[in-house]
């Protein structure tokens, strides 16, 4: 006996139909999109290219599973950023100035700085403040150390400070 819930087994319990592949990637993608574009559009500050970047990470997690994990499709998007901007080394340049900055910032002076950080220390600084992911996950993603991750960090912060300051 078929129904539009699912089908009935020999035991007359009423089993789901498992999801159609098509509907879970939908869901999957539902579920992520925006945030993987938003990340996208931060390192690239360039529409197109964000919605190419989104579209290969989705591409890439599909191939691999028809149901992705959160994890997965961050390794996918990580491994898809490394193939536009070289990732790894964070830079040392520089300095501890930029204590200058009181009383209102715009927001787009804040824009205007975090794009223009270097690719790592953008990337950490995205997904620890923006996505609220902790400093042992972004380690992991990266492939650094997590004193590294929390370095990248302060040198990104760091470096925001200094290109506000400039624009005020």
């Amino acid at each position: 006996m078929s129904s539009s819930l699912g089908v009935m087994s020999n035991y007359g319990i009423l089993v789901r139909d498992a999801e159609s592949p098509a509907a879970e990637y939908s869901r999957v993608y539902n579920e992520h999109c925006h945030r993987i574009y938003s990340l996208a559009f931060w390192m690239t500050d360039n529409e197109v290219i964000a919605e190419q970047l989104a579209a290969n990470v989705f591409l890439q997690v599909f191939t691999r599973s028809t149901s992705p994990s959160p994890e997965q499709i961050d390794f996918a998007f990580v491994s898809t950023v490394r193939e536009f901007a070289t990732l790894g080394d964070l830079s040392l340049n520089c300095s501890a100035s930029g204590s200058g900055i009181r009383g209102n910032i715009k927001r787009v002076h804040l824009e205007r700085a975090v794009v223009q950080l270097p690719a790592t220390e953008k990337l950490i600084f995205l997904l620890h403040d923006v996505e609220g992911y902790d400093h042992p996950k972004i380690s992991r993603l990266l492939g650094m150390k997590e004193k590294d991750s929390q370095y990248g960090l302060h040198q990104a912060r760091v470096q925001i400070r200094e290109l506000v300051s400039r624009m005020q």
